[in-house]
């Protein structure tokens, strides 16, 4: 298989993992407490790195300090998102919450100023806005109301996972930091944090079913450990464009699955908001994407002016 199909069979793997993590994760909440889920998700996800980092111990890069303090205040942000992504696929369909979390794709260039994010075309706003109606529409039903609680739950953990996205590039950027040491030092303080809350319900968690400990180990090591590193593999060998396009299909499969897999049905007014959802993430990212380009582009030329410049 050429490179570059073998790189886009992982990005689509990564986004079907990331878009079953929700069906997955509302049955294990089902048969466990949310803590629970979090605590074992997070300890099998350690373990796994833990072991990863034993057979590569010949010829690895040392740990830096900088490693250290980036994976543990990432480490507290990416477990902010797993608790509100979690509590919340709990109390909606895993369609809704595939669909509300893609939200992220639109909302993590706003906070990111290093960008010029101040500056995005008008476009960028229209197919936020439409990202906006869709979360209307698919939380809806058969009539307007607030928020449920699981719809807003998934759109707060949104917000937190678009902050952490920007927090991870500004982290990374100051100095070149080994993916597997911050995925360790991340699920080591995901774990430590989620283990008071999980203490008491630790004897109805070794008592869970061989299904939901399948589906715990599924989290784990496929929806945490594997969709990282791949990641970081995958986007070293292709272009971000092309990444990004591959990863975004996340929602569909989440959509694909809930309803296949997972019984869940759309209204009318829900599967237009899937489709509007789908079609303002994608349309957002390609506004970005090509405002992003533009601006290293007129930094190169600006750049090339000075040195001319500076050379007559």
């Amino acid at each position: 298989m050429p490179s570059a199909r073998r790189v886009d069979v992982v990005l689509f793997l990564i986004a079907l993992v990331w878009g079953s993590s929700y069906l997955v994760a509302k049955t294990t909440t089902g048969a466990l407490p949310v803590t629970g889920v979090l605590f074992a998700r997070y300890a099998i996800s350690a373990l796994a790195c833990a072991a990863l980092l034993l057979t590569a111990r010949r010829g690895a890069r040392r740990w830096t300090r900088a490693e250290v303090r980036a994976g543990a205040l990432l480490g507290v942000t990416q477990a902010a998102v797993l608790v509100l992504e979690t509590y919340g696929v709990a109390y909606t369909s895993a369609a809704n919450a595939g669909l509300i979390i893609s939200l992220t794709i639109v909302l993590t260039p706003l906070l990111d100023r290093t960008t010029g994010s101040r500056g995005l075309p008008w476009t960028f706003f229209v197919a936020a806005g439409l990202c906006v109606l869709a979360v209307g529409l698919l939380t809806a039903g058969t009539g307007l109301h607030a928020l449920r609680s699981g719809d807003a739950l998934v759109l707060a953990a949104a917000v937190v996972r678009a902050g952490h996205v920007v927090l991870v590039g500004r982290l990374t950027a100051r100095s070149p930091m080994d993916p597997l040491h911050l995925t360790t030092v991340q699920t080591v303080v995901g774990s430590a944090l989620f283990l008071v809350p999980a203490a008491t319900q630790l004897p109805e968690l070794a008592g869970g079913s061989v299904g939901t400990w399948s589906q715990l180990v599924y989290l784990a090591l496929f929806c945490s450990v594997f969709a990282f590193l791949a990641q970081t593999w995958a986007v070293q060998r292709t272009s971000p464009g092309r990444a990004s396009l591959l990863l975004g299909t996340e929602p569909v499969w989440a959509v694909v699955i809930g309803i296949g897999l997972g019984g869940e049905r759309l209204t009318v007014w829900a599967a237009l908001g899937a489709v509007l959802m789908i079609a303002g993430t994608y349309w957002g990212q390609a506004v970005e994407r090509s405002h992003r380009t533009g601006i290293a582009r007129e930094r190169r030329r600006v750049g090339t002016a000075d040195a001319g410049t500076a050379h007559g």
